[in-house]
């Protein structure tokens, strides 16, 4: 069952200029395997922005943006063949636990000017949309 659905867009220049005005963007945002693929992708403010964008994704689809939790608590990581993975941590991880067995779908794409992420948080069909096991109840989507 679907919970919830984020999207979030971002100007690949806007970000550009945060990195060189902010010595300590990156590491404010992104965690150390995070940086890691970053650095090896010589920084490139388009694989930033989009894990910046995929960052602010999925704290939509979770429902509560950044107020519960910060941005290292989401690590954007991709298997083998490049598909992106949500790693969620703290806070975070623990807002998706609350619904039951969880996974998220993350889609990143960039062009010249912008990136964009969607994310999705499924649950399996036992889960409680309204985030807590405790209280049994199931809500349905017409």
């Amino acid at each position: 069952m679907i919970i919830g659905i984020g999207t979030d867009i971002v100007e690949i220049d806007r970000i550009n200029k945060a990195i060189e005005r902010t010595p300590n963007f990156v590491s404010k945002l992104f965690t150390k395997t995070e940086i890691k693929y970053l650095i090896s992708r010589k920084m490139r403010p388009e694989f930033v922005a989009g894990k910046f964008a995929a960052k602010e994704a999925v704290a939509k689809a979770l429902g509560t943006g950044f107020r519960k939790f910060g941005f290292r608590d989401i690590e954007i990581n991709k298997n083998e063949l490049g598909k992106p993975l949500v790693i969620l941590n703290g806070d975070a991880k623990k807002i998706a636990k609350k619904f039951g067995d969880y996974k998220i779908h993350l889609s990143i794409s960039h062009g010249r000017e912008n990136a964009i992420a969607y994310a999705i948080l499924e649950v399996e069909d036992n889960g409680n949309c309204n985030g807590s096991k405790d209280e049994g109840h199931r809500q349905i989507f017409y």
